[in-house]
């Protein structure tokens, strides 16, 4: 009997440990942490201040570019882009950090005010393993967003980029605006090896180019990029290429969508 009793405890507690630790929550991983891109588009000047931001609160992989902002003076309140120059900053960094990096942003940069800049973070699908270790490998000040990861459903933005002539960013930005688009950031690129591109495409992509970067709630970019794609698509004159990624987080777009983030933040900082 002592023995029968013995294996019954033994199984009882076999099963509460599987129950617990292997199905239970006790069990569950949280998601690695992975980098991100984050954009940043603010006036000459203040790029050294997102720097100091982002280094201060993340382990941040900068890339700088000279950018010049499309929107006319009563669209700022909704980009915050006037014509004037930009500093338009990729940044490579840890997706632990995000909230943390947006909330700063926000605040110190005073982005909810028309006319100081935008930020808004894009989701990787690869990055040099490498380089991916090095940024997630080390620890910053923001939380673990476990379980935050950004779902389609949830996504309000997209990011509309076309690249085409210079002399035709006039046309595609009007295009744009007809469309529903408030403005947009050019930043000057070069068509680099791409004849076999061309060859399958049927067109020659001039090498000297510009990319207009345009964000667009999700509802209004198919009709934006359809609009330009009819003025400046590759089946046009102007050749443009256009697509667009998927924009999860921002700061800086309107006064509507900066109360929706605060609220988001104070949510996600529970």
């Amino acid at each position: 009997m002592a023995e029968k009793g013995t294996k019954g405890h033994l199984a009882q507690s076999v099963g509460a440990l599987l129950k617990t630790n292997i199905l239970g929550k006790g069990s569950q991983k949280p998601e690695p942490c992975r980098p991100k891109l984050l954009v940043s588009v603010v006036n000459r000047g203040l790029g050294g201040e997102v720097r100091e931001i982002l280094s201060e609160l993340t382990v941040p992989l900068n890339f700088s570019f000279v950018g010049q902002g499309t929107a006319r003076s009563h669209m700022l309140d909704y980009l915050g882009i006037g014509s004037t120059e930009k500093t338009v900053i990729f940044t490579l960094f840890p997706e632990r950090d995000e909230l943390a990096v947006l909330r700063r942003l926000r605040t110190q940069m005073s982005l909810y005010l028309a006319g100081r800049g935008i930020s808004f973070t894009v989701p990787l699908t690869g990055i040099s393993q490498i380089v991916a270790n090095g940024l997630t490998g080390q620890t910053g000040t923001g939380k673990q967003a476990e379980g935050k990861t950004m779902k389609h459903s949830e996504r309000k933005y997209q990011l509309i980029i076309a690249a085409l002539d210079a002399n035709r960013i006039d046309e595609a930005m009007d295009a744009a605006r007809e469309a529903g688009a408030s403005g947009g950031t050019i930043v000057r690129a070069r068509s680099a090896d791409n004849v076999k591109a061309e060859q399958f495409i049927g067109i020659t992509l001039m090498q000297e180019q510009e990319l207009l970067m345009i964000l667009a709630k999700n509802e209004q970019a198919p009709v934006i990029m359809e609009a330009m794609s009819e003025k400046v698509g590759v089946k046009t004159e102007a050749g443009g290429v256009i697509f667009s990624l998927p924009v999860d987080r921002t700061a800086g777009i309107a006064a509507e969508g900066e109360t929706e983030s605060e609220q988001e933040d104070k949510k996600d900082a529970k």
